[in-house]
């Protein structure tokens, strides 16, 4: 019940009255929604605990949801499909906006589901992206669909096959938004058994077919096609049939290559130079991995914890002297920055986003939340450690 709680107490007493009121799940205990919402929080709280199984559980279903889009990720996946933003932007919080949208807008909100799936799986181990015809009309008409989940059902032995197709957006480092059309993909597995109880309460298995997801996103402006889904084997072989069936084109399998990060600017002390509205309060080098240039199999790191009072060049200059590595005859092969934001509202501490950049292809930025992931990409560009047009980011 745990989601549950956080779902009534974070949500507005209006918006809790109009998911009771949508939902028809009538509460035995009488609720004042113009209470003061402490009060109409406690009340709701008692009252569900009183409600039978079958209507708590669809309780305990809908706060997962809705709760799950509330969050800075969520609210971004929100954005991306609805036409009119104004509708959220006029609503108290990320639980009321994400509420909203479920009962009023349910395909909107399952296709952000379906966003937040693709986007906390970019470039992750799940990923790939490839270089296809940039300015095509994705096809959307029945043929080419049935086209589309026929090489599909063949591929993966499916009987089922369940596609939706939607236009979004995603926010770049720049602050301009990329228009996307996305793909999601259910596709039903092969029958399995698993062991649960009957009515009678006897230990039975019983046989299902498990539904599994992918997606996939065309950006018209660049062509680039990215595709989420478990298999590697077949992540390729879906984009063959989704540029051969939805875009009309033969694919070519080119890989969007790979980004590049170059830590040289690290070596000697850098400024970190950012913008007042980006909210940040200091940029500091917490750890450099550095390796002889005469000799690949030596590694010496450096390192500041939390409590120093100096630079890591500092440190490095006074603590070695003619023989400090960062003067020269030595590469930088991982950093560690911190950057630490100023406070938000009555909080006290601002929050700290770390980032691990390996040479020549490393970093933690898709670990990190899309609103991070932005400021992130932004300021490794301007800082020249990150160069290069999109790419993959690799572990």
């Amino acid at each position: 019940m745990a989601s549950v709680t956080s779902f009534i107490r974070n949500m507005p007493a209006s918006s809790l009255q109009a998911y009771f009121h949508h939902t028809g799940i009538e509460l035995p205990t009488e609720v004042d929604w113009e209470a003061p919402e402490p009060e109409v929080a406690r009340v709701t709280l008692r009252a569900v605990d009183e409600l039978d199984d079958e209507a708590r559980a669809r309780i305990v279903n809908d706060a997962e949801r809705v709760s799950a889009l509330a969050d800075d990720a969520g609210q971004t996946a929100l954005y991306s499909v609805i036409d009119d933003r104004t509708v959220l932007d006029d609503l108290a919080n990320g639980h009321a906006r994400s509420l909203w949208m479920f009962l009023n807008e349910p395909v909107r909100f399952r296709h952000a589901e379906e966003v937040r799936y693709t986007d906390e799986r970019r470039r992750g181990r799940s990923w790939d992206g490839f270089i296809g015809e940039p300015n095509l009309d994705l096809r959307r008409d029945e043929a080419s669909i049935n086209a589309f989940k026929a090489a599909l059902r063949e591929r993966f032995a499916s009987n089922n096959i369940h596609i939706d197709i939607f236009g979004r957006y995603r926010p770049t480092f720049d602050g301009e938004d990329c228009e996307l059309v996305q793909i999601a993909i259910y596709r039903e597995g092969l029958l399995d058994a698993f062991l649960a109880f009957d009515d009678a309460g006897t230990l039975v298995r019983r046989a299902r077919r498990p539904v599994f997801e992918a997606a996939m996103t065309y950006e018209p402006a660049t062509g680039v096609i990215e595709v989420v889904a478990n298999d590697r084997e077949s992540r390729e072989e879906m984009v063959r049939f989704m540029a051969r069936d939805l875009l009309g084109i033969e694919f070519q399998s080119e890989k969007v290559p790979f980004r590049t990060y170059d830590l040289a600017v690290l070596l000697h002390p850098f400024d970190f130079p950012t913008d007042p509205e980006d909210g940040i309060e200091s940029v500091e080098v917490k750890q450099l991995r550095l390796m002889p240039i005469d000799n690949v199999g030596e590694r010496v790191t450096l390192e500041c914890l939390r409590k120093a009072d100096r630079t890591i060049w500092s440190m490095s200059a006074e603590r070695f002297g003619a023989n400090d590595p960062l003067a020269g005859g030595w590469v930088a092969t991982q950093a560690k920055l911190s950057i630490k934001f100023h406070p938000k509202g009555d909080a006290k501490r601002g929050r700290t986003l770390p980032l691990t950049i390996t040479m020549p292809h490393g970093c933690n930025l898709k670990d990190q939340t899309e609103e991070e992931q932005l400021i992130g990409e932004k300021y490794l560009r301007r800082w020249g450690i990150l160069s290069g047009d999109g790419g993959v980011v690799v572990d």
